[in-house]
């Protein structure tokens, strides 16, 4: 979206930030976002901000570093701030999936994993700084070090729309880009 920070996007009468982070708060115990930049503004939703541990914006798996870095739970939820809609039992349904030693539970719609939509356990941490120390930055060649399981989704693919157009930000309800966007 021509470099916005989506997170930041106006939505649903605050930021889309804040929309994800409301919903998903009756779920978890705190809330930390990831962010590498604009950390200022993510930080007026008050809640804990987080930058990568390694810089130069690492994607995803440094994002889930920084969170188990500074995690005060047994578990790890995580969710992207670009996917407005929120499942309410979002957290229960990956928990569900979980069983003896899984470490981590990934959300599928039915099509494909959503692997940015986890429940991990905290004692994936060491094995995580080792597969970013390797130089590893893809999420689904990381889950296969550890155990885990798909957990199934299929009956709320909808749940993993997520805002990557112009068109997907305003048919999830946005409320006009900034100025740049209509370029």
């Amino acid at each position: 979206m021509g470099g916005t920070d989506k997170g930041l996007l106006a939505f649903a009468d605050d930021t889309l930030i804040a929309h994800v982070a409301r919903a998903v708060q009756p779920q978890v115990h705190t809330i930390l976002i990831s962010a590498n930049r604009n950390r200022e503004a993510y930080a007026q939703t008050g809640w804990p901000v987080l930058p990568d541990p390694l810089g130069d914006f690492q994607g995803p798996l440094a994002g889930f570093l920084a969170g188990l870095q500074h995690l005060e739970t047994e578990w790890m939820l995580t969710l992207p701030c670009d996917g407005p809609v929120v499942l309410p039992d979002l957290a229960a349904r990956l928990a569900g999936g979980v069983s003896g030693d899984t470490e981590i539970a990934v959300a599928h719609d039915g099509q494909r994993l959503q692997p940015v939509y986890t429940l991990m356990h905290r004692g994936v941490l060491p094995g995580l700084s080792e597969t970013i120390a390797g130089g590893e930055r893809k999420i689904d060649r990381w889950f296969p070090r550890h155990r885990w399981v798909s957990v199934d989704f299929s009956d709320v693919p909808q749940q993993f729309s997520n805002i990557n157009t112009p068109a997907d930000y305003a048919a999830a309800g946005g409320r006009g880009l900034p100025e740049h966007e209509h370029e």
